[in-house]
């Protein structure tokens, strides 16, 4: 929906599963239309569209496509940012480490990304433009066991940029790529995404002209799991001209790990998702977990001391804090909002991004459309605290 000024919100439909396109779409008419109906009904309202390579190329037929701008069309509906992370399944499967793969070294990830661009290219509005985020470059563990890998990356990331360049030049479109910086990958912090970015400068030519086409999809649930402030981080990532292409509205688990933060945890323990821990004393990380239970077992074996802090990637809802010992880091996230109010030229696209609904705790659960609806409900008051919507 669009929000104050030149911003644009949506919630992130990768909570839905569908991994063919007439499973997105049935999704899109089950629990996206009625949610719209509850939060913008009579008035615009843009989606933030997921879909797996197979829907990719499904919507990709001619006629597919031409019947979706018509029921977009019909619904007053938009689509402004593709959510293009996860290439295969990202429900009902043990998911993990594989949402990283295929990584920026592989062809399959180009030629995807290149396609869902191709698809905005059609779908996005002109006063909106169209972003898309995906994995940041790779997993550490991928490069480390195959350095190769690096020169790939780079360059399978410059030959995209030199697309989306191309299609805006076409259409008109501001289109844009984000890597989203998330722990245990190759980009994880602010100052290995800057180092990053530098060093793809240096390794591309004709980068000057790129620059506006790829960026960063800032996830303040990642960066909050890297003890990261977010306005040292975010004008880290402004100084070294780095584009903010969409931020994510995300909240991380919070936790002291002692005896009793240990087991609230263990509700959050499921075969899913890859729940990274970042551990740190007096806010230096000093620790880092490929997964919740590596991290609960190391904590058995030596139980941490009490200046020690968890932070874990489990995406928690925005509108409601967990239980008592659990945090949030819904701090990190509104702190995001307060560095935008500032800087509201830095970035257009926002987008809530909760897609662990169905593997949370039974004591947080509730049906998906109430969820989103009241994270609608928090989002929108907390940008019109700040002067970015409507009160």
């Amino acid at each position: 929906m669009k929000l104050r000024g030149d911003h644009h919100l949506a919630y992130c439909t990768n909570v839905h599963r569908g991994e063919t396109w007439a499973e997105t779409l049935a999704a899109l008419e089950r629990h996206t239309l009625p949610i719209r109906a509850r939060v913008a009904p009579g008035r615009p309202y843009a989606i933030g569209l997921r879909l797996s390579a197979r829907a990719a190329a499904e919507l990709a037929q001619p006629a597919e496509l031409a019947a979706f701008r018509r029921w977009l069309d019909r619904h007053d509906c938009s689509v402004f940012t593709i959510n293009g992370f996860p290439y295969g399944a990202f429900h009902g499967t043990r998911v993990k480490e594989q949402v990283y793969a295929p990584d920026w070294s592989a062809p399959e990830r180009l030629a995807y990304t290149c396609h869902l661009f191709d698809l905005l290219a059609v779908l996005a509005r002109p006063e909106a433009g169209g972003s898309v985020s995906t994995v940041p470059g790779s997993f550490k563990a991928f490069v480390a066991t195959d350095p190769a890998r690096r020169d790939a990356i780079f360059a399978n990331l410059a030959a995209c940029a030199r697309h989306v360049a191309a299609l805006t030049a076409r259409t008109g479109l501001d289109l844009h790529l984000g890597l989203e910086p998330e722990p245990l990958c190759q980009l994880e912090t602010t100052e290995e995404t800057v180092a990053f970015f530098a060093e793809w400068r240096a390794r591309t030519p004709d980068a000057a002209a790129l620059e506006s086409h790829l960026g960063v999809n800032y996830d303040c649930c990642h960066l909050a799991i890297e003890f990261e402030e977010p306005a040292a981080s975010l004008d880290r990532l402004a100084t070294a001209g780095i584009r903010l292409s969409k931020l994510h509205l995300s909240s991380a688990l919070r936790v002291q790990p002692d005896t009793t933060g240990r087991a609230a945890l263990a509700a959050f323990v499921e075969p899913t998702y890859l729940h990274q821990v970042v551990a740190a004393e007096h806010g230096i990380v000093r620790h880092r977990f490929a997964d919740l239970p590596e991290a609960l077992a190391a904590a058995e074996a030596q139980p941490p001391g009490p200046e020690t802090e968890w932070r874990i990637h489990f995406h928690v809802p925005l509108h409601a804090a967990p239980a008592t010992p659990l945090g949030d880091t819904r701090d990190h996230l509104l702190g995001t909002l307060d560095w935008l109010a500032a800087h509201p030229a830095a970035c257009r696209h926002l987008e809530m991004e909760t897609y662990t609904w169905a593997v949370l705790p039974p004591e947080l659960q509730q049906p998906v459309e109430e969820q989103i609806v009241r994270e609608y409900a928090w989002t929108l008051a907390a940008c019109a605290q700040r002067g970015l919507a409507s009160a």
